[in-house]
């Protein structure tokens, strides 16, 4: 319990800004696994949806609801498997039509 008038209005801005950043980071995984569903099924919806993705990380490292090494990551390893998805994806057509 707050002993002190100050740290009572602490602990309330603390709060909102709690469940701000929940909201934030809940809808930013949304993102993310949408964006991971679509890349490991090839579809072409992949590549809007990882921009889009990319877009809320930086959004949210921006206003502090995640670490900005945190954001860099996150979008490294989906960039990571988006490449791998779209090499496969090339290679697997260079061989059909062959």
């Amino acid at each position: 319990m707050p002993k002190s008038i100050s740290a009572e209005k602490a602990a309330r801005v603390a709060e909102r800004k709690r469940l701000r950043n929940r909201s934030r980071k809940s809808a930013t995984k949304t993102h993310l696994t949408r964006a991971e569903k679509l890349i490991a099924a090839n579809q072409p919806e992949a590549q809007q949806a990882v921009m889009d993705t990319i877009s809320a990380l930086d959004r949210d490292a921006k206003k502090g609801a995640i670490h900005r090494n945190t954001a860099a990551r996150r979008k490294s390893r989906l960039m990571k498997k988006f490449n791998q998805a779209k090499l496969s994806g090339s290679a697997q057509r260079k061989t059909d039509k062959a």
